[in-house]
């Protein structure tokens, strides 16, 4: 090491990697076209793990414009929306470079895309159609996919698919759980489950598909939400003593979750609820016709925590009654409190609690569905089983 000269390269590897995984995403990839050291430091389990634990907190956008033109929905564009998040202010910005256009992929064509989840920057998707039932794990930054072996397809019944993208908080392992639910009762307040209730879970590297024996309740149509090692669901039965269950990733069993108190507004025509992590915490959102509400669990798994942390009433303005009339879904919340919704898949709103005012960001035109999302260079070439391709 010269004293008069010195370089990167003259660091420790250690000291090298500490630095770069410092960088932004786009930089990093940049200097993976340095120099061949580099690539393979950023290409290394070990840089990738340093890189997660400094990642910072971003969306990922599935923007899906022709939806409703389309003969055969294409299977739109991702697009990582970038998250500037400081205490006092925030800014969102979104790179077309760092987009991945599905459209262009032979694997997705005349077919549909529904992104399940997101955990430690891997990215799971849903291809299905006429012809297609298949799971995908993929990383958008590095650009590596696998497609999960054939799964159960239960084409004799009209079935509901739910799923949800997990890693178990012991052993560390990324499992892909699916839930069918068919022959649905009729009448949303019958106590009656479906005639068809089965589940399934994949493993991350074992290759195989495997049963589980018991799905215990009817559950809502939404993919699960995932937190603490557990994958979230709404319970839909009248009669079970809490609204909500937790699927353990660890030990593949099912139990009841403490859910927030049961909201009644008198005269609503209309009650769309579902969950999402907010800051770390698990919240369930309401929309009734006149108001809509956020309940925050402050403390995971304890029932006394939960708090109604937003109340938006129509009565607020007479310019937010469109809110009320469709799903509005939380994706996130920034340091400065702004709390991140979508609305029926058109708009991507910013709502204030400190000024309790809401704001289209007008980033995206409709059709698009968003998720909370955390980049990093996790190679899925890890998993040793898995036939891992590249878009």
């Amino acid at each position: 090491m010269s004293l008069l000269d010195p370089s990167m390269e003259d660091l420790p590897v250690y000291i090298t990697a500490d630095i770069l995984s410092r960088l932004p995403v786009k930089t990093i990839i940049h200097c993976k076209c340095v120099c061949k050291k580099w690539l393979d430091l950023v290409s290394d389990s070990y840089f990738a793990n340093l890189h997660l634990q400094r990642s910072p907190s971003s969306l990922m956008i599935h923007h899906n414009p022709e939806k409703e033109i389309a003969i055969y929905y294409r299977t739109g564009i991702l697009k990582w929306l970038e998250v500037e998040d400081e205490l006092h202010h925030h800014h969102l910005h979104h790179d077309p470079v760092m987009s991945l256009d599905l459209n262009l992929a032979p694997i997705f064509q005349e077919s549909q895309i529904h992104p399940v989840g997101s955990v430690d920057g891997l990215l799971c998707l849903w291809q299905f159609g006429t012809e297609n039932d298949n799971t995908y794990i993929c990383n958008p930054i590095t650009r590596e996919y696998m497609i999960l072996p054939n799964q159960q397809s239960h084409r004799e019944y009209f079935a509901i698919v739910m799923c949800c993208f997990g890693v178990g908080s012991l052993k560390n392992e990324y499992k892909v759980i699916r839930i069918f639910q068919g022959d649905i009762p009729t009448n949303p307040n019958s106590s009656s489950p479906p005639i068809l209730l089965e589940g399934e879970i994949y493993t991350i590297g074992t290759g195989l598909w495997r049963n589980l024996s018991i799905i215990p309740y009817w559950i809502s149509n939404f993919n699960g939400i995932f937190l603490n090692g557990h994958a979230h669901w709404i319970v839909i039965d009248q009669d079970s003593p809490e609204k909500l269950c937790a699927f353990d990733f660890d030990k593949e069993t099912f139990e009841l979750f403490p859910s927030p108190p049961v909201e009644i507004v008198e005269e609503s025509r209309i009650h769309f609820y579902s969950l999402a992590v907010l800051k770390g915490c698990l919240c369930q959102s309401d929309t009734f016709d006149s108001q809509f509400t956020i309940w925050v669990m402050k403390e995971y798994g304890i029932k006394k925590s939960w708090r109604k942390e937003v109340i938006i009433r129509q009565s607020i303005s007479p310019d937010l009654d469109w809110l009320m009339r469709e799903p509005v879904y939380v994706i996130g919340g920034l340091n400065d409190g702004t709390i991140l919704m979508v609305y029926d898949e058109e708009k991507l709103l910013e709502y204030s609690p400190l000024t309790r005012t809401i704001d289209d960001t007008e980033i995206f035109h409709p059709y698009f569905t968003g998720i909370a999302y955390r980049p990093s260079f996790l190679k899925l070439q890890n998993f040793k089983i898995e036939r891992v391709r590249v878009f």
